[in-house]
């Protein structure tokens, strides 16, 4: 057979075949006294072979290795591996198309997404119930609350090095309380008020007691602050507070301070 019949019969393209034989996947076939390849009816069988491997999802280098071990023991453990590479992809691709039925449900029911989506459910429901709380909140929504939600989705997406334990208990306290969200939007409006505020604004102080008091007990007893409160940090809580201004900056420091003092 010539190499065009031999790639007819197996279902492979020419240019496969001379690939295989320059990888060495497929030895080279005696040549004719005008040079071309001539191929038997073995190496039709082993092309169909490596055809089927490839089929089940077999890098070429795992079929070289498959086809170099006649007891077949490699080609147990490969496939072993590969069938569980692909429950993996499974369970993910149910997962994301859970996500987005999800999504899509919330843009049938209210007509939109929000800006920051997609975000997990347990944060799309935090989101909403800010919504509903900004709608009875008389004039426009406090931009920190905005930054709020860039913020939450943010460590929810990034998972830079802190303990999500608070972030979770917090997620789940300002979604089931009407009254700590409500507390969260007083905070929003004050730390609005100190955005052109000097450091020493009386107002820091009274907006720094707010944060304290908005945050729920069950996330203040998840809190792991050190000792010596936020010197230690890193860059992540460095460029958080480089985005307020410095009277916000000075509240929010203190605030945290105090859900310190508060968590014991």
């Amino acid at each position: 057979m010539r190499i065009g019949e031999l790639a007819d019969l197996v279902g492979v393209t020419t240019r496969a075949v001379r690939h295989y034989h320059r990888i060495g996947l497929l030895p080279e076939p005696s040549r004719q006294p005008n040079g071309y390849r001539e191929y038997s009816l073995r190496d039709a069988v082993e092309l169909a072979r490596v055809r089927r491997l490839t089929e089940l999802g077999l890098s070429l280098d795992e079929v070289r290795n498959v086809l170099a071990d006649d007891a077949g023991r490699d080609l147990i453990e490969i496939l072993a591996e590969l069938d569980a590479d692909l429950a993996r992809q499974e369970e993910a691709i149910r997962q994301r198309r859970a996500r987005l039925g999800q999504l899509l449900e919330q843009a049938e029911r209210t007509g939109r997404l929000p800006a920051d989506a997609p975000v997990s459910p347990e944060l799309t429901a935090l989101f909403d119930v800010m919504a509903r709380a900004s709608a009875q909140v008389p004039g426009p929504e406090p931009l920190s609350a905005a930054r709020e939600r860039e913020l939450l989705a943010l460590l929810e997406t990034a998972s830079p090095d802190i303990d999500r334990g608070w972030f979770d208990a917090l997620v789940h306290s300002l979604s089931a309380d009407p009254d700590a969200m409500r507390r969260a939007y007083a905070v929003y409006a004050l730390l609005d008020e100190l955005a052109g505020a000097a450091e020493d604004d009386p107002r820091v102080a009274q907006a720094a007691r707010a944060i304290a008091d908005a945050v729920p007990d069950e996330a203040v007893r998840a809190m792991r602050l050190p000792d010596d409160g936020l010197a230690g940090t890193g860059g992540f809580v460095h460029a958080f507070f480089a985005d307020f201004a410095p009277a916000q900056t000075a509240a929010l420091r203190l605030g945290i301070e105090l859900l310190r003092e508060r968590a014991g």
